[in-house]
C-alpha cells in the first residue's frame, strides 16, 4: 500500500510523515504544498477553496492514503483526500475541528482529544534501530577518534521563538568545553539548515582547537544519523521537537540546550519527557545517567493501521 504525504516543504514535517509511513509498512510519495502569493498572509483554515490557493497538487494513481502535517498540510491534505475519495490521517494538531479527518495523531503537548485522536509523547520520526545499526557501522571510525565516550551535538537555529546567533554559540561553547573536559569525553557538533552562518563560524573558533570537529554534509555525507548512532551522550538545542524526539529514539541520554526564547508548546514536551527520565537540562556538572530509547511512532502506525483497516 502507499501513502501521499502532504505537507509545506519542511524537513521536520518530512521527517514526520516519512517516520509514520515507513512504520505503518506503507511506502510513500511526498507532495508540498507551495502557497500563491498574497495567500500566505492569512491562516489556510480562513481560505476560501484551499486548493486554489497553492500550486496544483498531483498525487500518484495508486495512492492508498494522505498523509496530511500541520495546519497548512492538513486543510490542502484534507482538500485533497476529498477530491480523490480517500482516508486521511493528520499529523499534529490541525486547528481546525479533528473530526474532519479519519484519524489525527497529535503530541502530548498539542493538548487536543477525541474518538479519533491518538497522542504520542514524541514527534514521529523514521529513525529506528535497523537505520541506527547501520548508520554506525558507516560512521562510527570517523566520529570516535580514541577510546573516550562520544557527545553529539545537535544544533538547530532561531525559529521565531528562540534566538541562535553568534552570542549563544559562544554560550554552547563554553559549556560544550567544559563538559567534555569533566566528563573525558569526545565531541562533535553538526548545524542545522536553520543554523545562523555567524554562529556556525563561532562554534568553529572555539571548539575546533579542543579538538571537536564541526561537521556539515548532505546526502550519504551527512553526519546526522551517524551522530545520533554512535553518540554515548547528546545535546540538542531546545528549539527543535523532531531533533529532540530522534535523539530520544537512541539509547543515549538526552540533554537539553536552553536558548533566549518562550514557547508554551514545547516546554510541555520537555516536560514530558523530563517526567519520563528520558532528557534533561544541560548543565557542564551533570553526569552520564542510566536511560532506554523512547519512540512512539511503532505504536501509533500499528494503531492506525488496526482502526483504518490499512
Amino acid at each position: 500500500m502507499k501513502a501521499t504525504i502532504i505537507a509545506e516543504d519542511f524537513a521536520g514535517m518530512r521527517a514526520q510523515g516519512a517516520g509514520l509511513a515507513e512504520k505503518a509498512g506503507l511506502e510513500w510519495d511526498f507532495r508540498p504544498v507551495r502557497i500563491k502569493p498574497f495567500w500566505s498572509r492569512f491562516p489556510a483554515r480562513y481560505w476560501p477553496s484551499p486548493l486554489r490557493r497553492v500550486d496544483p497538487i498531483r498525487i500518484p494513481e495508486d495512492t492508498d492514503l494522505i498523509i496530511c502535517i500541520g495546519g497548512t498540510g492538513g486543510v490542502i491534505g484534507r482538500a485533497v483526500a476529498r477530491r480523490e475519495g480517500l482516508p486521511v490521517v493528520q499529523i499534529q494538531n490541525p486547528r481546525i475541528s479533528v473530526r474532519k479527518f479519519d484519524l489525527v495523531i497529535a503530541n502530548t503537548h498539542d493538548g487536543i482529544s477525541g474518538d479519533n485522536v491518538l497522542i504520542s509523547r514524541n514527534a514521529l520520526h523514521p529513525v529506528t534501530p535497523q537505520k541506527l545499526d547501520l548508520a554506525r557501522a558507516q560512521w562510527e571510525d570517523r566520529l570516535k577518534r580514541d577510546g573516550r565516550p562520544l557527545l553529539s551535538v545537535l544544533i538547530g537555529g532561531a525559529n521565531g521563538r528562540f534566538t541562535l546567533g553568534p552570542a549563544e554559540a559562544e554560550k554552547i561553547a563554553e559549556g560544550i568545553i567544559a563538559f567534555t573536559m569533566r566528563n573525558a569525553m569526545q565531541a562533535v557538533l553538526t548545524p542545522s539548515r536553520r543554523t545562523d552562518p555567524k554562529a556556525v563560524a563561532i562554534f568553529r573558533e572555539r571548539l575546533e582547537p579542543h579538538g571537536i570537529a564541526v561537521l556539515t554534509g548532505s546526502g550519504d555525507d551527512n553526519p546526522y544519523m551517524g551522530m545520533l548512532a554512535c553518540a554515548d551522550m547528546i545535546a540538542v538545542t531546545t528549539d527543535s521537537v523532531s531533533m529532540i524526539s530522534e535523539a530520544a529514539a537512541t539509547s543515549a541520554p538526552v540533554m537539553i540546550l536552553p536558548l533566549p526564547g518562550r514557547s508554551s508548546r514545547i516546554s510541555r514536551f520537555v516536560k514530558t519527557l523530563e517526567s519520563a527520565g528520558r532528557v534533561k537540562w544541560f548543565d557542564a556538572a551533570l553526569s552520564p545517567w542510566k536511560t532506554a530509547p523512547l519512540d512512539d511512532t511503532p505504536l501509533v502506525a500499528r494503531e492506525m493501521h488496526r482502526r483504518l483497516k490499512l
